[in-house]
């Protein structure tokens, strides 16, 4: 499985490199303010910060706040619960957030060759 069972329902992430606060709100399903919220309750997650101190995140922490939400969300862990789960897969593996983002994308360029084959 890719990623938390409730996240099947959220939109697909794009492929883009960075996306602004704006769109992983709307892909995450939660509002910009608890975006920022979790920044400070989860080290993690860390946005790139540019001018203006406008945030950009990446795809792997797209897929992070995924995670978080689902903890949070669907199966009901407090913040303080959530980071430790979310702290102990990344000292148990370090490629936790990377796999499920290189799973994903091997899944996303079958589809691709799928659609290929058919032409």
């Amino acid at each position: 499985m890719l990623e938390p069972s409730n996240n099947n329902e959220l939109p697909a992430i794009p492929g883009k490199r960075y996306f602004t606060i704006g769109e992983v709100a709307e892909l995450c399903e939660v509002k910009p303010h608890v975006l920022r919220y979790w920044e400070q309750e989860f080290p993690s997650l860390s946005p790139v910060k540019r001018r203006g101190n406008r945030r950009y995140y990446q795809r792997q922490d797209v897929v992070l706040i995924r995670q978080i939400r689902s903890l949070l969300y669907e199966q009901g862990f407090t913040i303080g619960g959530a980071r430790q789960r979310i702290e102990g897969e990344s000292t148990k593996d370090e490629q936790t957030p990377y796999k499920q983002l290189i799973d994903q994308t091997i899944s996303e360029l079958e589809g691709i060759m799928t659609l290929l084959d058919k032409e």
